[in-house]
């Protein structure tokens, strides 16, 4: 109970903190103190804290996170306007520092050594000497680890078993890579072509991530294993099955293609981690209508 109760207080706080950073992330770039009002976004994610932590001693539910859900609130904003401010903004900037190798990384630290007394000032200065690419892309992939973390360590009602959560953090490993891959590359790719497509492409990937909320592509019926489950209808049987299936499809395959599909052919963008990820989103929800038809046959 005390290890369930901390795991609930280190991820809820690790969601707080890092919102807080994209927050600051936003003021510095606009700088603009107004900004710093997205922080309280985070108000929500810190009641709910408290409620959970009283009421269920840190336990969440069973097919819903609300956790998660309040930490995409308190987060997304500040990720839209980076990304928008920098995609309007986009020019070279060949004083800050680049991630891409250990050796800018070393060279930064090096450059911003301090003494204790002027740690935080020294901080702000290392954290600002960042390119902004790097930033946006360090905050994506910051926030699809902490969810794919906060999906396996929050403590989950209803008695779902280590396996499946360790089913869990496969599932959205896969799922993660796909997003990161989308908001990153394709981001890329059309920023030149069509202003417009942007904001699609930042909606679609908004709208993705709630699907992070819901277990409900781990969460298994219990009443499969009864005796009475022949004589059950396929949607009662193989109900999670399905709703994982329209998960998949409209909230991140089906989307994704649609995109993907209008960069390629609209826009006559090529390359092959496009055309890879593609066919992923179009196998994506018909592999699970096979495996569904398999599984019902097999039975």
């Amino acid at each position: 109970m005390i290890l369930k109760f901390i795991f609930a207080t280190l991820t809820r706080l690790s969601f707080i903190i890092l919102s807080l950073i994209a927050v600051w992330r936003v003021k510095h770039v606009k700088d603009n103190n107004i900004f710093w009002f997205l922080s309280f976004l985070c108000l929500p994610l810190v009641v709910e804290m408290i409620i959970t932590l009283k009421r269920r001693k840190g336990q969440d539910y069973k097919w819903f996170s609300p956790a998660i859900l309040l930490f995409l609130i308190a987060i997304i904003p500040s990720i839209w306007i980076l990304e928008l401010h920098h995609h309007q903004n986009k020019k070279p900037d060949h004083q800050c520092a680049k991630l891409d190798s250990w050796a800018n990384i070393i060279k930064m630290i090096s450059l911003n050594e301090t003494t204790p007394s002027h740690i935080l000032k020294r901080a702000d200065d290392l954290l600002s000497s960042v390119c902004p690419d790097d930033w946006i892309l360090g905050l994506h992939q910051a926030l699809l680890i902490l969810l794919i973390l906060g999906k396996w360590v929050l403590p989950l009602g209803g008695g779902v078993t280590r396996d499946e959560l360790s089913q869990l953090l496969l599932i959205f490993v896969g799922l993660a890579a796909d997003i990161l891959e989308f908001t990153n590359e394709t981001l890329s790719d059309v920023n030149e072509k069509s202003p417009k497509l942007v904001y699609i492409i930042l909606a679609v990937w908004t709208w993705s991530m709630l699907q992070f909320p819901l277990h409900l592509a781990v969460v298994t019926s219990r009443q499969e294993g009864s005796p009475k489950a022949g004589s059950d209808s396929l949607l009662s049987r193989r109900s999670t099955d399905m709703w994982s299936i329209v998960e998949s499809l409209f909230i991140q395959d089906g989307p994704f293609l649609v995109v993907r599909l209008t960069v390629l052919m609209h826009y006559k963008i090529f390359h092959q981690m496009l055309v890879f990820f593609a066919i992923k989103n179009f196998l994506g929800p018909r592999a699970g209508t096979w495996a569904l038809g398999t599984i019902e046959l097999a039975s």
